[in-house]
């Protein structure tokens, strides 16, 4: 099924240095403190994915890895921010590094390509990785001797400038794994690997966020060094969990696994149970909220269900794309701690929560704590039941919502699956549920999709209008939760039309035909344009066909109630998908 994806973002270097140059000189305009170090995360990320977007456009312009001026000037100034992250964080926010002016001037001197694609880092933005449990990490190689860092690209070039910093080691060379997701392996040039291997009694730290399904890229890097004499016991592993690589393991790759030094410090030690005070997320809410009323509640992996459904009556998820989540209890009122992503990326989704509130659409916001928001924890609300609710008033506040958004939250004609990528996933993935017969319907769209994607109008979307995301409070008012990032999710949606919504909530909140007329009629008297209904069609049938890829894949990893939950689910998806390609 095709449910994941991650569309390259083009940038031009020079703006993205001079963006960056600001920031870090804005940063040394605050006080110590958690915000400072947050903003110092966000430059750090942004310093990430400029070297790696260099380093990629060096490796696209010569078919490998190799000794660059340009990169190696990214990755020195990566470096410089790496350790004063490094020391904010080992300080408690208390200590600054200056801006790395030589540095910077450095790289603004070289010949820059005009553009370079670079992708959002999954974890920083989904799966809260922090890069601090890095440099916590590394502090098990101090001593000894010296050690050469690798950092596996993408995300692994800012991992691997902070493993460097904390070891005080020479900048982090990296490399980007190549070929087929489950037999990745690297292209290195003979220069850059001499250099790489010129120390026989190195030891050598290769830097990611995985494993994955295969655990190929490590499995690359390590096959790497051991092909040109590096032992085993000289090459320790900086994973992203602690887990074993997926069921797609090369079997002499998951031997090599269970064999190689690994060094990891977990979300929990990080900022559930750190040694220092300052380091506590507990801590980060009560300077926010005031003292807690009791220890935070771990409400992840669907946990929060327990708060607002009968066990009958759970939602299913995926556990895999569910975000960390937290219950602060304060002495008068609950809050949700919810993470959304470090950097930039976070402080997006906390001021689109701000603005959706203010609008009066969503839960009130406390503040943003460096990747986490933190919200209003709606005690005396109920899960939306659409089948017992006020219906035409639901209608209403659905038009009035999904207007706001379409009106106030303008995106990017780059900032979602452009319709082709769409009709691909739908197609396969009907194929795959439904057989070839009835996913062949999807083919009667083809022809169109030069202007099925002209009228698209890109906004962020909600992408999440299921029954169990709405509330209802005792006076009757819906309000929306998880309103804010599931159009930038680790998944292939991103920004659509609001037309991918209104077929969202059609097949959420079981619309009738005259509650959907009803819901056109109020987007176009509040947008002064009503969604396409040509486009409204096409995205009906690629909306079932991604719940269906989404709750499918979800089944397979669940534990056994969660996977029979998604099973049902897929398997409501499929039937709707049916009907919907057999109408007429």
């Amino acid at each position: 099924m095709l449910v994941y994806g991650d569309v390259p973002r083009r940038e031009a270097p020079r703006a993205k240095l001079a963006a960056l140059a600001r920031a870090l000189r804005e940063v040394q305009t605050l006080p110590p403190g958690l915000d400072r170090h947050a903003m110092l995360t966000a430059a750090l990320i942004d310093a990430g994915e400029l070297a790696q977007g260099l380093a990629d456009a060096d490796f696209v312009e010569q078919g490998l890895d190799a000794v660059s001026p340009t990169a190696d000037a990214a990755m020195a100034l990566l470096a410089r921010i790496a350790e004063a992250l490094c020391r904010s964080w080992e300080s408690g926010f208390t200590q600054l590094d200056p801006v790395p002016e030589a540095e910077i001037a450095a790289l603004a001197t070289l010949a820059l390509p005009e553009v370079t694609q670079s992708k959002r880092a999954e974890g920083f933005a989904y799966y809260a990785l922090y890069p601090e449990a890095y440099a916590s990490a590394a502090a098990a190689l101090v001593g000894g001797p010296p050690v050469r860092v690798i950092g596996l690209r993408s995300i692994g070039a800012t991992l691997g400038a902070v493993v460097a910093a904390r070891l005080g080691a020479p900048p982090a060379r990296t490399l980007r794994p190549v070929g087929h997701p489950f037999r990745r392996s690297l292209a290195v040039a003979e220069p850059l690997a001499a250099e790489l291997l010129s120390d026989p009694a190195a030891r050598f730290a290769i830097v990611d966020e995985g494993p994955g399904l295969s655990g190929s890229s490590f499995g690359a890097a390590m096959d790497f060094l051991e092909g040109n004499g590096v032992a085993l016991s000289r090459i320790h592993v900086f994973p992203g969990h602690g887990g074993e690589p997926g069921p797609q393991a090369a079997p002499e790759h998951r031997a090599r696994w269970q064999q190689v030094q690994r060094h990891l410090i977990t979300f929990e030690n990080l900022l559930l149970y750190p040694p220092r005070p300052e380091h506590r997320l507990e801590g980060w809410a009560a300077d926010l909220l005031g003292p807690p009323d009791g220890p935070l509640e771990d409400i992840s992996g669907g946990n929060w269900r327990q708060l607002r459904f009968s066990g009958a009556a759970w939602p299913p998820i995926h556990p895999y794309m569910e975000r960390r989540k937290f219950l602060f209890r304060g002495a008068e009122t609950s809050w949700l701690l919810k993470f959304v992503g470090l950097g930039r990326h976070g402080l997006e989704q906390a001021e689109r929560a701000r603005r959706l509130h203010a609008a009066g659409f969503t839960p009130e916001v406390a503040g943003f704590r460096h990747g986490f928001l933190v919200e209003r924890w709606m005690e005396k609300a109920r899960p939306l039941d659409p089948a017992s609710c006020d219906r035409g008033s639901l209608v209403t506040h659905l038009g009035r919502y999904l207007a706001f958004r379409a009106r106030q939250l303008p995106a990017g004609p780059g900032d979602g699956a452009s319709a082709s990528t769409l009709w691909e996933m739908a197609r396969h993935n009907a194929t795959e549920a439904l057989g070839e017969t009835v996913a062949a319907r999807m083919d009667w769209w083809k022809p169109q999709l030069p202007s099925l994607a002209a009228s698209i109008r890109r906004v962020w979307t909600d992408n999440r209008l299921h029954a169990w995301e709405w509330l209802v409070l005792p006076d009757g008012q819906f309000l929306k939760t998880d309103a804010v990032d599931h159009a930038a999710a680790h998944d292939l949606i991103g920004c659509q039309d609001t037309a991918w919504d209104v077929a969202g909530a059609t097949v959420e909140l079981d619309l009738s035909e005259a509650e959907r007329s009803r819901l056109l009629e109020i987007l176009a008297r509040e947008t002064g344009q009503a969604p396409d209904p040509k486009l409204l069609a096409f995205l009906t049938p690629c909306y079932l066909a991604f719940q269906l890829g989404y709750h499918s894949m979800a089944a397979e990893v669940s534990g056994s109630e969660d996977a029979a939950r998604a099973r049902d689910a897929a398997a409501r998806y499929a039937a709707a998908l049916r009907r919907t390609l057999t109408a007429g």
